[in-house]
């Protein structure tokens, strides 16, 4: 069983992602389930098999703790961790293949509230990965690009698993938008060059160190670009995770 988590901020596409990749493992005949994290998310393009409003409401945990829908959201995070042994018991009845995970719209309530590496690491981190979604919009600039190679990088140390890089939306890019991009994911070099002729001196010498920094830390790794509209890059998702776990061998078809 592999949890694949999608992780990014929010309207970054993390809940069509997970409508469009688990539709494309249906129609591949892959065994695969979906678990909603959200507890205040409203008209999801899927149906969960596992939801956490089934144990915590946004709604309920206003009225209770009397505070607003933030402080909801941070509240309902951590009472996660309270049901996480009935939740676990519940995916692992699906017998699934694949379990993906549609984690809250604010990034931070996963990533940053120790009840998000709780889960993980219950639910088992040696069978996790992450895919961390790339806002399209803000990485068609070298800055914002860099800005959320370092969002990712903050989120792969957090929680020390398998990680890969998505483009989700890329269909809403230019075809030489997204080319560049890939690009940039592929080659610091030439997302060096291109931040000195974006920003000032400064700022370019500062974003050009952080750059340095990511690449010790390994950070640069291809980007997967992805449409959800379209179903394109469903299945080098599946290949990317199917390669670090199995060594690329194909899942078995019910």
């Amino acid at each position: 069983m592999i949890n694949l988590y999608f992780i990014g901020s929010a309207g970054s596409g993390k809940s069509s992602l997970t409508n469009a990749f688990f539709g494309w493992m249906e129609n591949q005949r892959y065994d695969a389930i979906t678990v909603n994290l959200d507890p205040g998310i409203e008209n999801a393009p899927y149906v969960p098999d596992v939801d956490i409003r089934d144990w915590v409401k946004l709604d309920d945990v206003i009225k209770e703790y009397g505070v607003g829908p933030n402080g909801a959201q941070i509240i309902a995070a951590d009472l996660l961790a309270l049901n996480i042994d009935e939740m676990k018991d519940i995916i692992e009845s699906f017998e699934a293949d694949y379990v993906i995970f549609d984690t809250p719209g604010q990034m931070e309530l996963f990533v940053l509230r120790q009840s998000g590496k709780f889960l993980i690491d219950t639910l088992g981190a040696d069978q996790s990965i992450i895919g961390f979604l790339y806002d399209p919009i803000i990485s068609k600039t070298p800055s914002g690009f860099i800005s959320l190679m370092l969002q990712a990088a903050s989120v792969q140390m957090r929680f020390n698993v398998p990680f890969l890089n998505i483009l989700p939306k890329s269909d809403l890019l230019k075809d030489d938008e997204r080319e560049k991009i890939i690009n940039w994911s592929r080659n610091i070099m030439d997302l060096e060059d291109d931040i000195h002729n974006e920003v000032p001196t400064m700022q370019s010498q500062l974003s050009i160190e952080f750059l340095l920094a990511l690449k010790s830390f390994g950070a640069s790794q291809n980007i997967i670009p992805a449409s959800s509209t379209y179903g394109s890059g469903m299945e080098d998702i599946y290949n990317t995770v199917q390669q670090i776990y199995y060594g690329g061998e194909d899942l078995s078809k019910d």
